[in-house]
C-alpha cells in the first residue's frame, strides 16, 4: 500500500525560510473510521518519529484490502520546537518567542459554545451517527471562523497559526494518538479520560493515567472534551450515547533519546489498538493487556529541600513504602562546614514514576515522581 504523502506550509521564518509538515495518508479499500497519530509536538520528545516511521514500513507492505478506513500520520509535528537547542541539549517544549508550552494553546470547542443544551435538545429523536454529523458541522462552521482571523490584515500570534495548521488535520478523525515522552526520564504510560479507558488496555502499556481534571488545552484534550460535553449533556436529557470516539497521549520512555524498548511498545500497541478498532485486519488474535490505572493526582513529585547533587536515587520502576530513602542530596555549605548528605524519604507507597534528567538541582527544583499505585 503506498501511502498520499501531502507537505502542508507551516510557517515563514524571518530569513524567507519556510517550515513545513509532512502527512502521510494510508487509505483501504472499503470505508471506516480515520486514525490520526502524530509525535513530536514538544520538541526535545523525539521518540515518536521512530514508531511513525516504523508504522509507515509496515503499512506500506500491506494490501489495501487490510485496512479499513485511514490512517494519517504526522512525524516531527512541531517543526520550531525540535530545532529549539540549548548548548547540546533540546528544548522545545514552550515556544521560545511567547514562553507558551506547545501543548496548551490547542481549540477547545467547548469553550465557546454557548447553544450546547439547546443543540443537544434539538437531536434528541436522531440516531448517534446523525447527531455525530450535525456535532461536527457546527465545530468545523466555527474553525471555518478561526481562519477568518488568521487571515485578517491584524491576523493572530504564532500559536493560534500553528494550532489552526494542526489541528485541521484531525477536526473529522475518530481516534487520535499524540505520541510524547518525559522530558525527564521515565517509564512508558498513556494518559486516557475516565470515559475511555475501557480502551485503554488495547494500548498494550502496563501504567495508565486518568486525567480527572483537564481545561482542554492540550492536543488531545481539545479533540474529544467537546464530543464529552455533548454525551454529557444528552445523557442529562435522557438519550445515552457514548460516540465511538477516542484520543490519547502514548507517554514513551525519554526525552531525547531514542529507546528501542519504548519505540518497540509503542509500535506494538497501535498496530493492536488498530486492529481492535478494525481499522487493520489482523493476522494475530487482538490482545487486552493488564493495565495498571491512577488517577493523575496520585503522582506524587518531589523537589530538592535545599540545593546540591543528587546521588543514591532509586531507579524507574522500583517499588517503594512510606519511610523508604529514595534518594541523597549531597549539600555543600559554604559557611565553614563540612559538606552534608541528606536523606530523602518516599512519603506514600508507589512506584518511581519519572526522574529528573540532570542531578544538580538548585532548591525547590525537581527531583522525581512517585506514583502511588
Amino acid at each position: 500500500m503506498t501511502p498520499i504523502i501531502t507537505t502542508i506550509d507551516l510557517l515563514k521564518l524571518a530569513s524567507g525560510d519556510v517550515l513545513f509538515l509532512q502527512v502521510y495518508k494510508f487509505v483501504g479499500e472499503q470505508l471506516g473510521k480515520k486514525a490520526y497519530i502524530q509525535s513530536n509536538l514538544h520538541g526535545a520528545e523525539i521518540v515518536g518519529n521512530a514508531v511513525i516511521q516504523q508504522l509507515i514500513e509496515f503499512l506500506t507492505q500491506l494490501d489495501s484490502s487490510q485496512l479499513r478506513g485511514e490512517i494519517w500520520l504526522v512525524p516531527v509535528c512541531n517543526p520550531l520546537g525540535v530545532n529549539q537547542r540549548s548548548h547540546f541539549f533540546s528544548t522545545g517544549r514552550f515556544n521560545s518567542y511567547d514562553g507558551k508550552n506547545w501543548n496548551r494553546i490547542f481549540w477547545d470547542y467547548e469553550k465557546q459554545t454557548e447553544d450546547l443544551a439547546e443543540f443537544a435538545q434539538s437531536q434528541l429523536e436522531n440516531e448517534p451517527e446523525v447527531i455525530r454529523n450535525n456535532y461536527l458541522a457546527k465545530i468545523k462552521q466555527a474553525w471555518s471562523e478561526e481562519l477568518e482571523r488568521i487571515e485578517a490584515p491584524s491576523s493572530v500570534p504564532i500559536s493560534q497559526q500553528y494550532r489552526y495548521k494542526l489541528q485541521s488535520l484531525c477536526l473529522d478523525a475518530d481516534y487520535v494518538i499524540d505520541i510524547h515522552s518525559s522530558s525527564n526520564q521515565a517509564i512508558n504510560y498513556t494518559f486516557g479520560f475516565k470515559e475511555r479507558i475501557a480502551s485503554a488496555k488495547y494500548l498494550l502499556l502496563e501504567y495508565g493515567i486518568l486525567m480527572d481534571e483537564y481545561d482542554g488545552d492540550a492536543f488531545d484534550e481539545a479533540f474529544l472534551k467537546p464530543w464529552l460535553a455533548l454525551e454529557r449533556e444528552l445523557a442529562n436529557l435522557g438519550k445515552e450515547i457514548k460516540f465511538d470516539l477516542e484520543s490519547w497521549t502514548l507517554e514513551l520512555g525519554s526525552g531525547m533519546v531514542m529507546n528501542p524498548a519504548s519505540v518497540a511498545q509503542g509500535v506494538a500497541g497501535i498496530k493492536n489498538y488498530l486492529a481492535y478498532k478494525q481499522i487493520l485486519t489482523s493476522p494475530t488474535p487482538v490482545t487486552a493487556a493488564e493495565i495498571t490505572l491512577a488517577e493523575k493526582h496520585k503522582i506524587n513529585s518531589y523537589y530538592a529541600p535545599t540545593g546540591g547533587m543528587i546521588q543514591s536515587r532509586l531507579s524507574l520502576q522500583t517499588r517503594v513504602n512510606s519511610g523508604d530513602r529514595i534518594y541523597q542530596l549531597l549539600s555543600f555549605n559554604k559557611q565553614g562546614k563540612a559538606p552534608e548528605v541528606i536523606d530523602v524519604c518516599a512519603e506514600t507507597t508507589g512506584i518511581v514514576f519519572d526522574i529528573s534528567t540532570n542531578q544538580c538541582v538548585n532548591q525547590g527544583e525537581y527531583v522525581m515522581d512517585i506514583l502511588d499505585c
